[in-house]
Order: structure tokens, then sequence, then C-alpha cells
């Protein structure tokens, strides 16, 4: 049987508490899901888009800014993106491919430092539908929206409901679904706004149409057309128009 003086055993009962620690920390890390992870992407051009944002950041003067993937991306500097957004100063932050963790990141590095827009509108998640739960994806959803919060007080935020993908109904859809009836409860009345405007891209049917969504996920340019429309009013709101 082992004996111990009172010293050694405070220190073994501090080894034990400092262990057990350890271990309850690894434990968390381990149990946090990838969607509220940080983490940059290794892609050479998207390692320089994220330079090209952090220097357009750096210049200031962004009163309204896009914030997704590809989806959001894809505005590019078509003729609605002229019409609509670069008259009131809008930037467009949206990686193709990025998930909830590589926006956090983003953030995180570099891309809302030196700016302090008027509105932000956020649309994120679809990438992260094959990898994780309805619940997860809301996860990183609602971490990035506390990030923005954090970092950007005074900035209203439209978060919009993750768009319907996918010529017919189907499972995909029904986890976006889930996804988009959690960060509802995001709207707090105040800096966050909800709203979902997927059915501007549904036919009666609940089809998607070539003509709107090509390949059923990116939008055309009808597609960028119902977006704007179905969101000017939100935007006219968040910029106090």
């Amino acid at each position: 049987m082992l004996r111990f003086t009172i010293p050694a055993r405070r220190a073994a009962v501090a080894l034990l508490g400092a262990s057990l620690l350890f271990a309850s920390s690894a434990s968390a890390m381990a149990q946090a899901p990838a969607s509220t992870t940080p983490v940059p992407r290794e892609d050479d051009w998207w390692t320089k888009r994220h330079e090209a944002s952090v220097e357009r950041a750096k210049k200031g003067d962004v009163d309204l800014l896009f914030l997704g993937d590809s989806i959001t991306q894809g505005w590019n500097d078509n003729e609605t993106w002229r019409e609509h957004y670069e008259p009131r100063k809008a930037a467009n932050f949206g990686f193709s491919g990025d998930r909830t963790q590589h926006v956090l990141w983003r953030l995180q590095n570099g891309e809302i430092d030196g700016i302090n827009p008027r509105g932000i509108v956020l649309m994120i998640g679809t990438n992260n539908a094959g990898a994780d739960s309805a619940a997860d994806i809301a996860a990183g959803i609602t971490q990035i929206v506390s990030l923005l919060r954090e970092r950007l007080p005074e900035s209203n935020i439209l978060l919009l409901a993750v768009f319907p993908r996918g010529e017919q109904p189907n499972p995909t859809r029904e986890k976006l679904d889930a996804v988009n009836a959690q960060i509802a409860k995001l709207d707090d009345g105040g800096k966050v706004h909800y709203l979902d405007i997927g059915s501007s891209f549904l036919e009666d049917d609940g089809t998607i149409s070539k003509e709107v969504m090509p390949d059923f996920l990116h939008l055309s340019a009808e597609g960028y057309k119902r977006w704007a429309k179905a969101i000017e009013p939100a935007v006219q709101h968040l910029l106090g128009e």
C-alpha cells in the first residue's frame, strides 16, 4: 500500500485535477463539430481571394457586405449587382465551396477588420449538407452570427435561409429545411433579421427550373434577379433607406 506525506498527497491531488481538466478540455474539443471549428482551405485561388478580401476591407467604405459561398460569389459583377448594389458600396465576400467553418476562419483573419457596414447579407450552409447534421450546420451558422455581432455590433444582419437545391424535393432539401427552422430563431427583432426567400426559386409544384438554377444549385442571371427582388425591402431596412 502506498503512503503519501501531506505535501506529496496534495501534489498528487493537484496532478490528478490537472489531468482531469486536460482530459475534459480535450474531450470538449473532440466533440466540437467541424462546422463550428474555424479552418482555412489550402486552394491557391482561395488564399488569393481571401487576401484580396482583406485588402478590400482595409480600404473601408463598405456599406453592404455579402457573405457566403459560391452562390454569393456568383453575383460577381453581373447586371443585377451593378444596378442594385454597386451604388450602395457593396462588397462580395462569397467563396465557392465554403462551409461555415471556412467563413468563421475568414472573419477571424482580417476580412471584417477596418469596415463597419450598415448591412450584412449572410447565406451559408449548403456545402455542409453532405457531411454535417442539420443541428451542426445550424450551430456553425449561429457561431458566424455571434461573431459578427461581437465584432460588428452596429451592423444589421440579414440572415437568409439556406436556398433549396435539387430539381425535385429531396432529403437534402429536408435537411436544409431543418437547418432553416433552427436559424430562424436567431432573429432578435433588432440587429439580426431572418428571411426565407426559398420560394422565389421554386415553381408552383415545388420543382426548380433550369432557367433559375441551371444545375439545380447555382443561380442563373434570372435567379439573381429574383434574389435581389426578394430581399430589396429588407436591404432598404438594413441600410435605413
